[in-house]
């Protein structure tokens, strides 16, 4: 039965406006939507959102687009006699449970690989179910885009605080100073930063006095905004952070305040980078030491400061390091945990504060790779080490693979690779709305339906926004009939791979209510300690396992009732908060309950960022640990770089405000004009290699080569040029019209999967060596 306030059909010709989260970046905007019948006909900001006052991008106007593309995929495909064809849900999940179980009964449960993609993280089911999936399974065999993307954050925040997710993030509203590397945030809305007008943020700093510098081999969007670009040599972001803290250190310009009791290792720090002085990483970063010398001087006399890099400071040789320096930074010059400077956001369903104390702390390699012994991390092994766990035989080889939201074969180094892999597999399961240049291999492909007829929750991004909020959007528009719920779907196949199919899908969530309210009556921290599960378990509401689960998160949550008996009818407010949580919330906020949110449609404020420690920290002494003995022993490696010689010609890719990965590329409004797949080069480089504007240039690399159409332009520095990620969609099988009429090239295929940050396993996607040569002009 439908909730009361479920999405109906309206009458024929009757439009109404819904609101929504949009899923296409992170920024996680609100959006305002116009529905003619069960179809979105527009899409606009939604002004009352409290997180994003009415911004919108290109990709969030196109939501209607999206949502009826034609070539999105409405119901299984299940492979017979070689070719994929439409089946039943039934039939498609049968067919699972009778390949996959006997596989690891056989081979054990290391033969089947798992693979998350990016997608993932921006739907509440890719949130609350591959945990399961993973469980069910057993396996290790675990890959994922973060090994593309932001894994060295996540190991360097894990082995400086103790905890891989407690990532602080720029206090953009605060700040007087921010310093940003390897970031473009005017085209990619933001990363690990959730910050709704992104570029409006930036314009408002500097309106106020404040100072914006970028460090960048590309003067893009955002470089142009600064006060100061620094178009550094690509993949020596590491090198220059250090020399910043050499300064600090020699210049006696570091202030902990009140910090200096919750850091240890500062001496050893101080004696660890001495060697990186201005003067010794200048060549290198191709910079002037002066130039350096001023950087570190302005951000410790900023008043707040805050510095903040992203992917093209990770996806490089020394990515962990880069990251790890970042929040060196943050710490020597007090602006961590500070506002206005780098704080750590507490999201609606992170655990409650609790009495700070040591934790388990942080450990990289538990395990290794069969084939290449590449070290964990976060559980998870690099993405780039796909294919040769798949092709080497013997024991523990990879036999099935079940890839949510993935498309390894563009994503990951050496596609071509991974695309024969593929064919060798026993069996393939895919969760994805498309067939791509990665699903197009599966026996299985279980498609999840548009996203207004899915609802909308947060849990990922919402741990790292730059001002703590709610927000929750049921369906906008009814399920179509024939489709199943992306929760749904993932329930239905963690049952299927553990030898339940045909268990109620309900089951999966009613196991993971009980298993966390188990726990929480068993914790004295928490507030139901001592209570009954199964009276708390009746308690819960919701249309839906999900639902049901969203509002045990929210209730056992920092600003949550608590299962208080007066939130039943109403909940109290102080002045000062509430008395759930004491001086966590703003003043007048609810006790949260999903009934609570549900009468917020547009959001609920939870206020600015606050200083949070010691409570984030899980080190084993207890305290922020500046120089963690992997970490110091990869500092051989990035000193040996300050001799190396670079190489005459590097590559970087780019990002573009109208794409999201592969993502958007089948949606007419989206994919043309400046949306491009060009290969950018300086006049200087193009005259140097007789290259021709429009003309077609051969680039080859470790894996192999492409050939590209050039776009000379003086955005990119001498020595750098550019070829965007997330292109070639030229490969057979797939159906996808749009993105195949102007496919592009996948850069990734430059690359054969050998240059990984040998800390996080994470591919190096910038900053390698490439050669140029014309090639016949491309038709």
């Amino acid at each position: 039965m439908l909730p009361e306030d479920a999405p109906r059909t309206p009458e024929p010709g009757q439009a109404r406006t819904a609101p929504r989260i949009c899923p296409l970046c992170e920024a996680t905007c609100g959006l305002t939507l116009t529905i003619e019948g069960t179809r979105v006909t527009g899409a606009r900001g939604d002004r009352d959102d409290v997180f994003s006052r009415g911004f919108i991008c290109p990709k969030g106007a196109s939501f209607g687009e999206l949502d009826a593309d034609p070539d999105r995929l409405r119901v299984p495909l299940v492979r017979r006699n070689g070719e994929l064809r439409e089946a039943s849900w039934q039939e498609a999940f049968a067919l699972t449970a009778a390949r996959i179980r006997p596989l690891v009964e056989e081979h054990g449960p290391h033969s089947v690989g798992v693979v998350l993609g990016n997608p993932n993280v921006h739907t509440m089911a890719g949130a609350l179910y591959p945990q399961h999936l993973l469980g069910a399974l057993g396996t290790r065999n675990l890959f994922t885009a973060s090994t593309l993307d932001q894994m060295p954050k996540h190991v360097s925040s894990g082995l400086l605080f103790g905890d891989a997710f407690a990532i602080p993030v720029p206090d953009l509203d605060r700040t007087d100073h921010l310093l940003l590397l390897g970031a473009n945030p005017l085209e990619s809305n933001g990363s690990l930063c959730t910050a709704p007008d992104f570029p409006g943020k930036l314009r408002a700093l500097r309106g106020r006095g404040g100072t914006l510098t970028v460090v960048d081999p590309r003067r893009t969007r955002t470089a142009r905004l600064a006060d100061r670009h620094i178009p550094i040599r690509p993949g020596t972001d590491a090198l220059l952070l250090a020399a910043l803290a050499q300064v600090l250190f020699e210049e006696r310009l570091t202030t902990l305040g009140p910090l200096a009791g919750q850091v240890e290792g500062l001496a050893e720090l101080r004696d660890a980078i001495r060697d990186f002085t201005p003067e010794a990483v200048a060549p290198a970063c191709d910079m002037d030491a002066g130039e350096i010398r001023t950087v570190a001087r302005e951000l410790a006399a900023a008043p707040t400061a805050a510095v903040y890099g992203r992917i093209g400071s990770c996806t490089v040789e020394h990515g962990t390091l880069a990251s790890w320096l970042v929040d060196v930074l943050n710490i020597l010059t007090g602006n961590l945990d500070r506002p206005g400077g780098a704080l750590f956001p507490l999201s609606a369903t992170d655990r409650p504060p609790r009495i700070p104390a040591p934790g388990k702390g942080f450990r990289l390699g538990r395990w290794t790779s069969r084939v290449g012994g590449h070290p964990e991390a976060k559980g998870e092994l690099p993405l780039a080490a796909l294919a040769e766990e798949i092709e080497t035989p013997g024991e523990g080889r990879i036999r099935a693979v079940i890839a949510l939201a993935a498309n390894p074969v563009l994503s990951a180094p050496d596609g071509d690779r991974l695309d024969r892999a593929l064919t060798g597999l026993d069996f393939m399961v895919s969760v994805d709305p498309y067939l791509n240049e990665t699903s197009r291999h599966a026996d299985v492909v279980l498609p999840p339906p548009p996203p207004a007829q899915s609802a909308h929750f947060d849990f990922a991004f919402n741990g790292f926004a730059v001002r703590n909020q709610v927000r929750y959007t049921r369906a906008a528009v009814p399920l179509e009939e024939g489709r199943l719920d992306e929760s749904e779907i993932l329930a239905r196949l963690v049952l299927a791979v553990s030898g339940r199919d045909g268990v109620s899908p309900s089951a999966v969530d009613e196991m993971a209510i009980d298993r966390a309210l188990a726990r929480a009556v068993a914790d004295p921290c928490s507030p139901v300690h001592g209570r009954d599960p199964g009276e708390l378990s009746a308690l819960l509401t919701g249309a839906s396992g999900p639902e049901r689960r969203l509002d045990l998160k929210l209730r056992l949550g920092p600003y949550g009732d608590g299962f208080a008996a007066e939130a039943a009818g109403g909940g109290t407010e102080t002045d000062g908060g509430t008395e759930a949580d004491g001086d966590t919330e703003s003043a007048g906020v609810p006790r949260l309950s999903l009934q609570r949110l549900l009468e917020h449609p547009h959001g609920i404020d939870l206020g600015p960022l606050r200083p949070r420690l010691p409570e984030p920290l899980k080190t084993r002494s207890g305290r922020i640990e500046l120089l963690p003995a992997p970490l110091a022993a990869d500092l051989p490696r990035l000193r040996a770089a300050l001799a190396a010689r670079p190489a005459a010609l590097v590559l970087v890719g780019r990002r573009h405000l109208r794409s999201n990965n592969s993502w958007m590329h089948n949606l007419p409004a989206l994919n043309g004009g400046s949306n491009r797949c060009t290969l950018q080069i300086h006049p200087d480089d193009a005259a140097r290699l007789g290259l021709k504007d429009g003309g077609a240039v051969r680039i080859t690399a470790d894996g192999g080569a492409l050939e590209a159409p050039v776009e000379i332009t003086d955005t990119v520095r001498t020595g750098v040029v550019s070829l965007p990620h997330g292109w070639g969609h030229d490969r057979p099988g797939t159906r996808a019209a749009v993105a195949s009429a102007r496919p592009g090239v996948n850069v990734n295929q430059l690359l054969d999967g050998s240059r990984l940050d040998p800390l996080s396993g994470t591919a190096v996607l910038n900053g390698f060596p490439v050669e140029l040569s014309a090639a016949t002009p491309l038709l």
